[in-house]
């Protein structure tokens, strides 16, 4: 593996990524183009057999700067066995994408399809949500799964590797991939959009009251009554929140969200419109930002948004 070389004629220092939830779609994708760059990336997936798969398709195309990291984030144990590699192996981190995510519904695939929906509308708020109520369906199961994963899993494992990030030598990168669902004019709660909407004010501790509420409304079968998002409630909640904190908390570090496009991947069942390969990119440059590049900020896509 090739390294760029600095003014000097000296080698670059080499970087090391990791990428969660990376055994396809996106995760994949992101994991491909991060690699092509020059950096080590560390793939992860809860599914070891998928993990090892895909990280051997990158292999065979002569990305030899992949390694296989099993990974579930909602296991703790999981987490600082990732984080105990990375320091024996690699002694630092340099860029964390936090792309595993799960939907937090269940789907009638077969249904879905036979309703015809334009895909595009399946991207947003309002057009679909009344069409394809009857072939979603999400449980208090579900939901709780999701934020599990969507939120807490994704801040457990930033909390464990932020040493690790810390220690890189170019500023550590971290980037969250979003989703146009967690924009806050999507929320219908005016008192939960100006909470999130607070970052100079916004605490974990107010987030977890936020999703508590959310589960209570929830088991009560009371979202739509106090204002939580109809179309995928959990995933919404979830990917708003984790638009929050850290920025603010290590201004140091360059701390980004992502919303890469309505790409077709399992996640939307596959009615996307976008590759993988365009869906990849804003995550790609929010990893490779230049020093002093844009912090605290939300991306659609690669261009800054209002979150």
């Amino acid at each position: 593996m090739s390294a760029e070389m600095g003014d000097l004629g000296k080698q670059a220092p080499e970087r090391y990524a990791v990428v969660t939830g990376a055994n396809k779609g996106i995760g994949l994708e992101t994991v491909r183009q991060l690699a092509t760059s020059g950096v080590t990336v560390v793939l992860t997936a809860r599914d070891e057999e998928r993990g090892r798969d895909a990280a051997s398709s990158l292999h065979e195309s002569g990305l030899s700067n992949v390694v296989f990291y099993q990974l579930d984030v909602q296991d703790l144990d999981s987490i600082n066995s990732l984080a105990k590699f990375i320091q024996i192996q690699y002694g630092r981190l340099d860029i964390l994408v936090n792309n595993a995510g799960i939907s937090g519904v269940i789907v009638d695939e077969d249904g879905l399809r036979a309703l015809n929906v334009d895909p595009s509308y399946l991207g947003l708020s309002g057009k679909a949500t009344n069409l394809v109520q009857g072939v979603i369906k999400s449980t208090y199961a579900n939901a709780e799964q999701c934020l599990n994963i969507n939120y807490h899993g994704c801040t457990r494992l930033t909390e464990a590797l932020l040493p690790l990030l810390q220690l890189s030598t170019c500023t550590g990168r971290i980037v969250n991939v979003s989703s146009l669902r967690s924009e806050l004019c999507r929320i219908p709660n005016a008192q939960t959009r100006k909470e999130l909407a607070d970052i100079d004010n916004l605490t974990e501790e107010k987030i977890d009251r936020i999703l508590e509420r959310f589960l209570h409304d929830f088991k009560q079968d009371a979202l739509e009554t106090n204002g939580w998002s109809k179309m995928l409630p959990a995933y919404s909640i979830s990917k708003a929140t984790l638009n929050g904190v850290l920025a603010k908390k290590y201004p140091n570090m360059l701390i980004n969200c992502v919303h890469p496009g309505y790409v077709n991947t399992a996640i939307n069942w596959h009615n996307g419109t976008m590759t993988v390969e365009d869906g990849a990119k804003g995550s790609v440059m929010l990893a490779l930002l230049p020093e002093g590049g844009p912090t605290g900020c939300y991306f659609d896509r690669t261009e800054v948004a209002e979150f």
